[in-house]
């Protein structure tokens, strides 16, 4: 027994830390990593990982800039910009690959189409999640500074109340949350009309892991992001497999309605796909593409993303 302690002693003191900065509170949209660390894989591949959630008042490209975190989960608009202003952070792997945001009107409501939007109000999320958002905008040619030719912006709060208290026409929701949030107040799926930004080929990549691109540079940091990719993606795998199990975890970890959760999980596993963590090239060169035109960026980003790690990660 003694022999045991102390292996196990040596290998906790032999653990890499790793933290990890989440974009948002605890949540199925996050199921892979809690996952990962609940069943251990992050343990085999001697990794110590902390996962610090996220919240309205937390940027993580402002923690990781600081130094309060080694990866962080951020939309890719949110990090291109950042990475224009000088936070060169660069994409590492990429667990979404389909985005999740979506405009929902009430059918009832004077939206039917795109072709409606003028002349009326629209809720949109800030911090980086209005990118999307003001690149449909751009690509309908419809300005967002109101007035009968355009939108009004209304700055939306990070949930369904704007429509139900009836001061936005249409506002934003993620496929696996703020969506059935309305259906819980509710709203019956026949009863609202669906923006989806994926459908519409508008969409921005949304959660990716990313690190500073000088910290990559190091061998041993990147060996243990590879490290850390290949746990996460596992974790990810597990939860998509085992929705039920992967809410619990979350649950024991601080997520709120374990129902709720494993709905979510559900639908955050549309998003995943096959579970590869791996970047895919032309859903990227759309990101960018659409931050230029709206000069959210100023340049071509360069450099802003890598597969080095996945393919050593995933085979």
């Amino acid at each position: 027994m003694a022999g045991a302690m102390s292996l196990a002693a040596v290998q906790a003191m032999a653990a890499e830390k790793v933290t990890l900065q989440l974009k948002w509170v605890t949540q199925s949209q996050f199921g892979g990593y809690y996952v990962a660390k609940d069943k251990g894989f992050y343990e085999e591949e001697g990794l110590d990982v902390e996962i610090k959630p996220g919240g309205p008042d937390i940027a993580p490209e402002q923690v990781i800039a600081g130094g309060g975190a080694d990866v962080i989960v951020d939309w890719m608009g949110g990090a291109l910009a950042a990475r224009d202003k000088g936070v060169n952070l660069v994409n590492i792997a990429q667990p979404f690959k389909k985005a999740g945001m979506q405009l929902v009107c009430p059918k009832d409501g004077p939206v039917k189409t795109e072709a409606d939007f003028k002349g009326r109000t629209l809720g949109v999320w800030f911090f980086g999640n209005e990118y999307p958002f003001y690149a449909w905008m751009n690509k309908l040619g419809i300005p967002t500074e109101g007035g009968k030719d355009g939108v009004t912006v209304l700055k939306q709060s990070f949930d369904v109340q704007p429509l139900i208290q009836k001061q936005a026409d249409c506002i934003s929701v993620m496929t696996y949350n703020e969506y059935w949030q309305l259906i819980d107040a509710g709203y019956k799926p026949e009863d609202l009309i669906v923006f989806n930004y994926s459908a519409m080929g508008v969409d921005l990549l949304e959660d990716g892991l990313y690190v500073m691109e000088d910290k990559l540079k190091d061998p041993a940091f990147e060996e243990k992001m590879v490290k850390f990719v290949r746990a996460s993606m596992k974790g990810w795998k597990y939860a998509v497999d085992n929705p039920d199990e992967a809410a619990e975890i979350l649950v024991e970890n601080g997520g709120q309605d374990e129902n709720h959760q494993k709905r979510m999980m559900g639908e955050v596993a549309k998003l995943i796909d096959n579970a590869d963590g791996k970047l895919i090239e032309a859903a990227y060169e759309r990101t960018a593409k659409a931050l230029l035109d709206q000069k959210i960026i100023t340049k071509e980003p360069s450099g802003a993303w890598t597969a080095a790690v996945t393919d050593k990660a995933i085979k």
